[in-house]
Order: structure tokens, then C-alpha cells, then sequence
């Protein structure tokens, strides 16, 4: 039976081969030129990520990281974070957190958002975090897309948002409570005072010892109407808007005329009880001289009663490097307890005994420093002392305007 010839019969064997080999190369060229398609793909997906502005972090379903985008480096500060599990290279702890985005998002198969306060490079940031699963064909997840944006900027504000706008509110109710206050306290002042002037002719009238304690009674009553109006002109300044004329005032000044003021006061304290470190140069300030002297007689009063039985007391002035001027006041008293911190300048809180404060001297304060354009911040440990610093935009003298600058790194304000 004949065979029947075949194409290498027809054109060769080598022909064939060579048909072969150029098939070939053009299959590797397709597929160069289909990996450098995919390498511009990878480079342009990867660039995306890497503009995102949050830190991005692919999880294994068992929380191993198993990719990072650049701002992960910027943030933390682990080199070689893949195949590391992921509360190891974020809180630095030995077991999952506890709530776990991550453990959420994989259980329920769907989108996990937490905030969460934890410390990075020693300060403690705030992060919202999105945990998001990445599902395969079947709809079960393969992978956890985990997001990280740190919000702790957003926070301060709100933060102060809120705190001005609680301030504003109190204000105005205590603007009007004490208008109220103030109508009859100035009738009973009155009359107490009008007693006071015919209490002589009362003397040979009435057996010396009621009159003596008429006479105690009644300086009893003028002495409390005096604080009672003292309180009610506090909640008048906190309250409302003042138009005093902000002027170029010294520091050193208002320290000095400050503490003439309560020279009669002081003598009941051991000597050197007050120290002063001023500033040697001029602590210029654009201000008002008489609102100035009561954030700095408030913020002593509350020095002296927390040093009344031990510690000392240090004012200082100085010129900070970031365009402030810094006043502060630090005692060496009992402190502040930690879960106050937070609530020292709110109206009416205080910690004060009975009968020795109603809460709004800082409250007051704060209202002051803020139509100034200056910060109050406070440092304390119960049982170790505390300082309080304000700080004010400093008088350049060349441009003759209140220099401006940002916070301290390490200082935080309270709110």
C-alpha cells in the first residue's frame, strides 16, 4: 500500500523546522510585549497606591501583612514589615487587638470601620481604619484590604470647635443669670452699707454685747455682698464681648504690678514661697493690661491654695523660638488628678473644698487667652505640682505686629 507524502515530504524537513522557530519567536514576542504591558500596569496601579495619602496594608486572612504602600514607611517605623503579623507591627503586642477590625471584617464578610488611639514614634495618634475583605469569584474572602488614616489633626479641632462653642453658649447663660444676680445684690450692699453708717449711734442704745455682734454680723454681710459681686463681675467678663483697646504691654510688667497687688496676701506665706525667673529681654505682647492681670492673679490663687501647706511657687517669662511669649506659673503642690485634665477649664468645675471656688477662674482665663489669640496649656501629676503656661503672639518690633507661630512639638493644648 503506498503512504501518502506528507508537508515534509512536500516542502523538507528543515523548511518545517524553520516555520516552527519563527512561529516561536513570535509567540515570545507576544508575550513581551503582553509582561511589559503588565509591568506598566503594575508601575501605574502601584503609583496609584502609592498617592494614596493613607496608609495602605494587604492582610492574609491569618493577619499577615503581605504588601504595604509607601506612606506605611513614612508612618511607622518598621523596615521589613511583610509576613509580620499585623498587631505586632502596629501596637507592637505579642496577640490580636482587642476589638479587631481585621477579625470583624473576615467573620461578618463585610466592611469593618474603628477608630483607634495608639502611639507612633512616641506620640499617641488618633486612626480611623477601614478593614474591607477581598473577595474571590465565590464571593468568600481571600485577602483584607486594611486602611489607615490618621485623623488626630481633625480631632483637635473639633475638639476646640466644641470647646468654643460650649464656651459661647455658658457664656451668654452666664451673662444673663448674672445681670439677675447683680440688680439685688446691689440693693442688699446697699442697705447693708446704710446700716453700717448708723451702727454708732446704735452703741450707747444697746448692751456691748449685741452690739458687738451686730456689729460682726454686719461685717459679715458686707464682706460676703464684696464676693458675691466679685463672683457675679466674673461671670459678666466671661460672658460678654469686650471692646477694650489691646495695646503693647510687657509681661515682666504685668508680673510685677500682679504681684504688688497681692503683696498684703503674700506675707502670709513664707518668705521666698514665690519665686520669679523673667525674661531679660522685653516679653512684648499686643494686649489688655488689666485682662492680662487676672489670668496671671487667677493662675496664682490656684498655685497658692495648692501649695498651702508644702511646695513653692515660680513664675517665669520667656521668649519662645516659634514667635511666642511664653508667662508660666508652677507649683510644687498636690497636682491635679489625671481624669481632670480634661474638665479644668470648663465653667463651674473646680476641685477646690467647698466654699473656696465656684469653677470659673480658668474658665475665665480661657476666655481671656482666646480673644488674645493665645493657647493655655497645662502640665500636672498629682502629688508632684503643676504647671500652667499661656502663650501669646509676641510684638515684633521691627514690623510692629503680633508675631505668630504653631505649638510646641511636645506640647499639647488642652480641651
Amino acid at each position: 500500500m503506498d503512504r501518502k507524502p506528507t508537508l515534509e515530504d512536500l516542502i523538507g524537513i528543515e523548511y518545517a523546522k524553520l516555520g516552527f522557530f519563527k512561529e516561536l519567536q513570535e509567540k515570545v514576542a507576544e508575550l513581551e510585549t503582553s509582561n511589559r504591558k503588565l509591568e506598566a500596569n503594575q508601575r501605574h496601579i502601584q503609583g496609584i497606591l502609592n498617592g494614596i495619602t493613607d496608609v495602605m496594608v494587604i492582610l492574609s486572612l491569618d493577619r499577615r501583612i503581605s504588601s504595604v504602600n509607601r506612606v506605611f514607611f513614612e508612618v511607622f517605623e518598621n523596615e521589613n514589615p511583610i509576613g509580620l503579623p499585623c498587631h505586632q507591627v502596629f501596637r507592637r503586642l505579642e496577640k490580636p487587638c482587642d476589638p479587631c477590625p481585621v477579625e470583624t471584617a473576615c467573620a461578618s464578610n463585610t466592611v469593618c470601620r474603628q477608630l483607634h488611639i495608639f502611639p507612633v514614634r512616641g506620640q499617641n495618634r488618633h486612626f480611623e481604619i477601614t478593614a474591607s475583605p477581598l473577595r474571590d469569584s465565590h464571593g468568600q474572602p481571600f485577602n483584607i484590604l486594611l486602611l489607615k488614616r490618621d485623623v488626630t489633626l481633625e480631632k483637635e479641632y473639633q475638639a476646640k470647635y466644641y470647646l468654643a462653642e460650649k464656651m459661647a453658649t455658658i457664656g451668654s447663660l452666664a451673662a444673663g443669670v448674672a445681670h439677675e444676680i447683680n440688680n439685688p445684690m446691689t440693693a442688699i450692699l446697699g442697705f447693708a452699707e446704710a446700716l453700717k453708717r448708723r451702727l454708732p449711734k446704735l452703741q450707747t442704745k444697746l448692751p456691748r454685747e449685741q452690739w458687738e455682734d451686730f456689729n460682726e454680723y454686719l461685717e459679715i454681710v458686707l464682706s460676703e455682698c464684696q464676693r458675691c459681686r466679685s463672683i457675679v463681675q466674673n461671670l459678666l467678663d466671661f460672658g460678654r464681648q469686650k471692646s477694650d483697646v489691646f495695646l503693647q504691654v510687657d509681661l515682666n510688667a504685668i508680673v510685677a504690678d500682679t504681684l504688688k497687688l497681692l503683696q498684703n496676701h503674700l506675707k502670709g506665706y513664707p518668705s521666698g514661697h514665690v519665686g520669679l525667673e523673667l525674661s531679660l529681654e522685653p516679653s512684648l505682647v499686643y494686649g489688655v493690661s488689666s485682662q492680662l492681670k487676672q489670668i496671671l492673679l487667677n493662675l496664682l490663687s490656684n498655685a497658692l491654695d495648692a501649695t498651702e501647706e508644702k511646695g513653692s511657687i515660680k513664675i517665669r517669662t520667656f521668649r519662645c523660638n516659634d514667635g511666642w511669649v511664653g508667662l508660666a506659673v508652677e507649683d510644687t503642690g498636690c497636682g491635679i488628678p489625671a481624669e481632670h485634665l480634661d474638665k479644668l477649664f470648663e465653667p463651674f468645675f473646680t476641685t477646690k473644698a467647698a466654699g473656696r471656688g465656684i469653677g470659673i477662674g480658668l474658665s475665665t482665663c480661657y476666655n481671656i487667652i482666646q480673644s488674645h489669640k493665645g493657647e493655655i496649656l497645662v502640665c500636672s501629676e498629682q502629688g508632684e505640682g503643676s504647671t500652667f503656661l499661656v502663650k501669646l503672639p509676641f510684638v515684633d518690633q521691627e514690623k510692629k505686629s503680633p508675631g505668630r507661630g504653631p505649638l510646641l512639638p511636645h506640647e499639647t493644648v488642652i480641651s
